[in-house]
């Protein structure tokens, strides 16, 4: 389920020069605001969790995801070099999951890794915040790159749509509305996070078990609807 050639040419994609400035500005920004929030309050547990709970997870993390997810499919299937890849004898579960193995590796290196020097810098891991978000981000970003890798192969516009659920779902209604919150990759994360935390500063409104299960569900569907969705390109190419 796994090829080496499909992998390298997604890495390719995804981290070339224009590319990878653009999913390392987040990170650098997460950083640099972190290590300004440090100098001027010092080191303090609610202060690193509303840093890393509202700039890391709600927005940095998901639209990483809309980056790595859409570009690990998306611009071969605009450009239709995808077609060249289809007439290879690689299984089309094995492109999907290859590409998905590729946008979850890049997604959680961009996304995680920062969040936990982010976290080390503002509160140096008091009551373990750096590495429950950081265990959230990681969690997250194979939903993610699931849920963004389908929407690379059904949308044209896959970026925008992106972008739109990240902003938008995530980091606004996502915060701001009760209802909404039960619907959000970042709650479900969150879950967990609460529980490797142990504390009142890392909360979510979806219990451990219900986040798991639709963290699940969300990444194994939207990975099988991926490969259906590639078959019937390979089948409009062919005719």
């Amino acid at each position: 389920m796994y090829d080496p050639t499909v992998a390298r040419l997604t890495y390719r994609a995804l981290l070339g020069r224009r590319r990878a400035l653009i999913l390392g500005a987040l990170p650098m920004l997460l950083i640099v605001v972190s290590v300004i929030v440090r100098a001027l309050v010092g080191a303090d547990d609610q202060t690193a969790a509303d840093l890393l709970g509202g700039l890391a997870l709600a927005t940095m993390v998901p639209i990483i995801g809309v980056i790595a997810g859409t570009g690990a499919i998306g611009p071969e299937i605009d450009d239709g070099s995808v077609v060249y890849l289809l007439s290879k004898p690689v299984k089309r579960p094995t492109i999907i999951v290859t590409k998905l193995t590729v946008a979850i590796a890049v997604t959680m290196v961009f996304s995680a890794l920062p969040t936990l020097i982010a976290g080390f810098i503002l509160n140096g891991n008091g009551q373990q915040i750096a590495v429950a978000y950081t265990v959230a981000a990681l969690i997250a970003s194979i939903a993610y790159a699931a849920m963004f890798l389908l929407l690379g192969t059904v949308s044209r516009h896959a970026v925008v749509f992106g972008l739109v659920y990240a902003l938008v779902w995530e980091a606004l209604f996502g915060s701001l509305v009760p209802g909404a919150r039960t619907l959000s990759v970042q709650q479900w994360s969150l879950a967990v996070a609460q529980k490797v935390s142990g504390n009142e500063l890392v909360t979510s409104d979806v219990g451990l078990a219900t986040g798991t299960i639709l963290l699940v569900a969300v990444t194994v569907l939207a990975t099988w609807y991926a490969g259906q969705k590639l078959r019937t390109l390979t089948l409009a190419g062919e005719e």
